[in-house]
């Protein structure tokens, strides 16, 4: 009988882990996150133990802001995985939405803008 010594569970082991159990079978996060969402640390320390890939995200954002697609980058993992785990960690307040993600730019704005950019500048391209 052939029996293995050590762990059954290796850390080289975890980029076969199927997607759906990294995030419990879920597919839609609770939160709207886009590529280009950036996520930093928030004020309250996860709850209970995290998974490999929760922890990493957590450790991503020590220092600086990070957006989903970087996030889901680092981790090896399709984007929707990722947003799944990150809407997690926002959930518990591990993570927060940066102030820049969270604001959508307004149209009108930007229209009312250009508008006032073209009547000063008539002779600009």
């Amino acid at each position: 009988m052939n029996r293995r010594r050590g762990p059954v569970w290796a850390e080289h082991d975890a980029q076969d882990v199927r997607p759906y159990a990294i995030t419990g079978g879920r597919t839609r996060p609770r939160h709207a996150l886009r590529l280009v969402s950036l996520v930093a640390l928030g004020s309250v320390s996860p709850p209970g133990r995290l998974g490999p890939e929760a922890e990493r995200a957590l450790n991503l954002c020590a220092r600086e802001p990070q957006s989903v697609a970087e996030i889901a980058a680092h981790l090896r993992q399709p984007v929707q995985v990722a947003k799944v785990l990150l809407s997690d960690l926002l959930d518990s307040g591990a993570l927060t939405l940066a102030a820049s993600a969270a604001c959508e730019p307004d149209v009108h704005i930007l229209e009312r803008l250009l508008v006032g950019l073209r009547k000063s500048f008539p002779d600009a391209a």
